[in-house]
């Protein structure tokens, strides 16, 4: 061979090689164990200087394999001017900011990340998503999108008084005329929130034009706290306050479970066994026996059950030669217990 062709060869050699390993490949595939599911809980709460986004972690891979960590989110932001907005446009995002993620916990299996908003500009729209990974190769699809308008919001709503009784909750404010830069705040309307006991606050109702608001779907011997946010239009939006102080109320339950029916004796060698039937009220707590013997004229409680059992041993009871009468009442999970009326006496035989 000439040493010119020698020379050619070497050389388509090397650029085979040189091809073989730096040629273009497609994007790697993220392998699906380690993709999260997407994030579907996505929100917002407005302030007074912007507002903040809440959202959890996801606990699993799309293929069903539990997580441990999330390594980042990726937030997408974008901002259009509310004249200019067009509902069938694409939406602008910005270039993405990253978020730090955290381990999940194994006991409770889930946690919550907030972010704060700012530097928002009166008169535009905002939309917001959010993904996250486990690793640089491993994103989520999108979140659920959120959007709202920022214009300067209205005042918060003050002087939030309630007045509860054992059916409802009587609630009121002072209205809100002003925006928080002290303007003129036309045709407020106004949103209830609530948390029961020690649970999260969710609306209430429907958008409100009068500053009161009477909530009747509430339970006896539960606290509940309550919080309004006055909201304004703007450009076909309701613009969003911040919430009020919270007020928290406590519905008293006055109302007594059902009395025990057919009340039944069965006497012992050494005792008298009392039976009945079992009330269905969610809050029935417990059952008090009274027994009343026959030269006495007023029964005495001799004993209580609670819960599920529905019999009673009265081993004190006198012999069969002395006429002895029962009777059975229920009370329930009130502090001091709500008791019905004693059922009718039934004498032991």
């Amino acid at each position: 061979m000439k040493r010119g062709s020698l020379v050619c060869c070497l050389l388509g050699g090397l650029v085979l090689t040189s091809l073989s390993g730096c040629g273009y490949k497609n994007d790697p595939v993220a392998p699906q164990a380690l993709v999260p599911v997407p994030i579907d809980d996505l929100r917002y709460e407005l302030t007074d200087n912007g507002a903040v986004l809440h959202w959890s972690y996801p606990t699993e891979t799309v293929s069903g394999e539990d997580l441990t960590e999330i390594d980042s989110f990726m937030l997408y932001r974008a901002e259009v001017p509310a004249a200019d907005y067009c509902d069938t446009c694409p939406v602008p995002f910005d270039s993405p900011i990253k978020v730090d993620g955290g381990v999940i916990p194994e006991r409770e299996g889930k946690r919550a990340t907030s972010y704060d908003i700012g530097f928002l500009r009166p008169g535009h729209k905002y939309f917001f998503k959010v993904l996250s990974r486990t690793g640089w190769l491993t994103p989520s699809a999108d979140s659920n999108q959120v959007s709202f308008t920022w214009e300067t919001p209205p005042a918060v709503p003050q002087n939030l008084v309630a007045e509860a009784s054992d059916s409802m909750v009587s609630l009121q404010w002072q209205p809100v005329s002003e925006h928080l830069d002290g303007s003129t705040a036309d045709a407020i309307k106004y949103q209830v929130a609530r948390k029961e006991d020690k649970g999260s606050f969710k609306n209430i109702g429907e958008l409100l034009t009068m500053p009161e608001y009477v909530d009747t779907e509430v339970n006896g011997g539960h606290t509940y706290t309550y919080r309004v946010q006055a909201l304004s239009e703007y450009e076909g939006d309701m613009v969003a306050g911040e919430f009020s102080t919270p007020y928290q109320a406590e519905v008293i339950d006055l109302f007594a479970p059902a009395t025990p029916e057919n009340v039944t004796t069965v006497r012992t060698a050494n005792s008298v066994k009392i039976f009945w039937d079992q009330g269905d009220e969610a809050d029935l707590a417990g059952f008090r026996i009274y027994r009343r013997l026959g030269n006495e004229d007023a029964p005495i409680m001799i004993g209580e059950v609670k819960m599920p059992y529905n019999i009673y041993e009265d081993t004190e009871a006198p012999d069969e030669n002395m006429y002895v009468y029962y009777s059975v009442s229920s009370f329930d999970e009130s502090d001091p217990p709500n008791e019905s009326e004693r059922s009718a006496e039934v004498e032991a035989e």
